[in-house]
């Protein structure tokens, strides 16, 4: 009996990964952690020989009590909160049960972090760091050009296509979040980098490469994100900048240099593919410095 409900709560779970991938078009990188977080969530209730319709609220605060106790963090923990209540929410639209037993259960509180960014010397000093030499350092060059110049996500650079790019007209077609389409502009040093490294990607292994991917590693094949952050690990490593910084690092920096010069929330907000305001409005805190800065220049009473 016991084997026939955990199979029945897997198959829930596997039906529900179906579909955020094929109709709502969740990003793989949210499938990825919503699976991982409801097959633990299964295994929890196995343990403890709970079915699905005897979970209710204390259960799911039991489990959520359980993952602090293991020593994880609190945005794991609410991300976790996140999709099993996103899955009752699914059972409750499919029929399979009548209430939603995650609805009431508190999110953990997040401590606010400043997002991690490069000051415009230190992207200056990362970016002329890549010498273009050989094909593969002209890719390099050309994807962290591109990044700093777009602010992109890192998935969104590497899932990039050929037909994405127009260099003329200096833009590129990005699918976000939710297979969402926008356009983004590019500045003239990432189109010279991008036009370098087309002009030398057939010699990437041998011209046995992947036509259609933008961004290739050296055996031909698209690039992954995991191959990024080593990239660019390894040029931060030599440049000793003594803090931890990513990718999204030059995501956040590209938002923080444009907002520290003048340019409108709004723009930043369409230009990162941000569904809210708010989320953008982070960027605000980065600059505080800057505006108290300008505040004491300008105002006729300071």
């Amino acid at each position: 009996m016991q084997l026939s409900r955990m199979k029945s709560l897997l198959k829930e779970i596997k039906a529900f990964i179906d579909y955020l991938k094929y109709q709502k078009s969740a990003s793989l990188h949210t499938i990825k952690n919503y699976r991982l977080d409801l097959y633990k969530f299964n295994k929890y209730l196995e343990e403890k020989n709970i079915s699905l319709n005897d979970v209710d609220n204390v259960i799911i605060r039991g489990f959520m009590a359980n993952c602090f106790k293991k020593g994880e963090n609190k945005s794991t923990i609410a991300r976790r909160l996140a999709a099993i209540r996103s899955f009752f929410q699914y059972l409750v639209r499919k029929g399979k049960i009548n209430d939603n037993p995650a609805k009431i259960v508190s999110t953990p509180k997040q401590e606010k972090k400043v997002p991690s960014f490069l000051t415009e010397q230190e992207i200056a000093l990362f970016l002329d760091s890549i010498k273009p030499i050989n094909p593969l350092e002209a890719r390099d060059k050309a994807i962290f050009e591109l990044l700093y110049a777009t602010g992109i996500r890192l998935n969104e650079l590497v899932s990039l296509n050929i037909d994405d790019v127009n260099l003329r007209e200096q833009l590129i077609r990005v699918k976000g979040k939710g297979k969402k389409e926008r356009v983004v502009p590019f500045g003239r040093i990432a189109a010279q980098s991008l036009d370098n490294y087309l002009k030398l990607k057939s010699k990437i292994n041998k011209g046995r490469i992947d036509e259609r991917a933008l961004f290739l590693n050296y055996q031909g094949k698209r690039i992954s994100s995991r191959s990024v952050e080593r990239i660019m690990g390894k040029y931060i490593k030599i440049l000793a900048i003594n803090r931890k910084v990513s990718p999204h690092s030059i995501r956040h920096s590209f938002a923080s240099h444009l907002l520290s010069r003048g340019a409108d929330l709004r723009v930043i907000q369409e230009l990162l593919g941000h569904k809210s305001l708010a989320t953008t409005q982070k960027y605000t805190h980065l600059n505080l410095k800057k505006l108290i800065e300008i505040y004491r220049k300008a105002h006729p009473r300071s």
